[in-house]
């Protein structure tokens, strides 16, 4: 075969996929027990699926179901405002900030949250009364009293979304600093402030990397709101339990609240990604193109081939 057919030619490409029985022979048991628990599931007398059908659009499980989802989302918002905020301060100059900043992140990343809950729900004890006023023992304009003010339904609040600003700065400093510094030295030579650098440039860019996490944080606040049960917050698992203790149907109600649990974690799952999509459009694009740029472009004629002749010397000048 000539050197131009060689380079021409096309080469047949048999690719043959390797057999692998423990694959499917793993399958096949999970397959298997899956089968063997959805039936065992299904048929079991002691879970009394009337009981859970008939619950599971029940007033007041629906009424639980609307404050977990208040919570959840006031939660998470709080919590996001904190935690930019947190994040900020924490890459300040100012050493103020930054020390405030990260005894905020320490104190209630390191404390358990239920604790944190509970305290909320007792604070008028420390506490008896919220003023505004003068400080330092001046005279007071507006008086609360804490009991009156610290509903369950507050203590959760304040409970749940103080504790996650705390990990959301986190979230937050880390997509800040995965943004090119060149990124703020640019805008920063465009004559923006400081403020306009972040909200313009950085932190649009540093949501693809802030997204899928405050994400898993939102879908993961959904459950943790079934903590505030301790403290009679009226959510599901606490209407569930009021429910079972009622009726003594206790696994039922228990499976009622899963399974709502199940349904709003789905949703978010699906909503966190869709909206991963549409901030990754701009990255997704700029890879396929540089995908596109590098991969060989289609030919039918062959390659031409390189002559091993060496080119004539040039003459040297007389």
């Amino acid at each position: 075969m000539t050197g131009e057919k060689a380079a021409g030619a096309e080469l047949p490409i048999e690719a043959v996929r390797p057999v692998r029985p423990g694959r499917w022979l793993g399958a096949a048991v999970a397959l298997l027990f899956l089968v063997w628990l959805a039936y065992t599931v299904i048929v079991n007398e002691n879970l009394h699926w009337d009981v859970i059908v008939a619950y599971l659009t029940d007033g007041r499980i629906l009424g639980g179901l609307w404050v977990t989802i208040q919570l959840t989302v006031l939660s998470m918002a709080i919590g996001l405002a904190l935690g930019v905020l947190a994040a900020v301060m924490q890459l300040s100059d100012n050493p103020v900030l930054r020390g405030t900043s990260a005894l905020y992140t320490w104190f209630f990343r390191g404390t358990p949250l239920l604790v944190q809950l509970i305290f909320w729900f007792n604070i008028g004890l420390v506490f008896p009364t919220f003023a505004i006023g003068v400080p330092f023992g001046g005279p007071k304009l507006i008086e609360w009293q804490a009991n009156a003010v610290i509903t369950p339904f507050t203590a959760a609040l304040l409970g749940l979304a103080i504790n996650e600003g705390a990990y959301m700065a986190e979230i937050v400093r880390a997509g800040i600093r995965s943004v090119d510094p060149g990124q703020r030295e640019a805008a920063e030579s465009l004559g923006m402030s400081h403020r306009q650098v972040l909200r313009r440039v950085v932190l649009p860019q540093a949501m693809r990397v802030i997204i899928p996490p405050t994400g898993n944080q939102f879908i993961s606040m959904l459950k943790t709101t079934s903590m505030v049960s301790v403290i009679a917050g009226a959510e599901l698992l606490t209407v569930a339990q009021r429910i079972y203790l009622g009726n003594f149907e206790v696994i039922a109600m228990l499976v009622v609240a899963s399974i709502w649990y199940v349904v709003l974690t789905t949703i978010a799952s699906v909503g966190q990604h869709f909206v991963e999509k549409r901030f990754e459009r701009g990255h997704v694009r700029l890879s396929s193109r540089v995908r596109r740029n590098l991969s060989p472009l289609p030919s039918k004629e062959p390659l031409p081939v390189e002559s091993s002749k060496e080119p004539p010397l040039p003459k040297e000048p007389s």
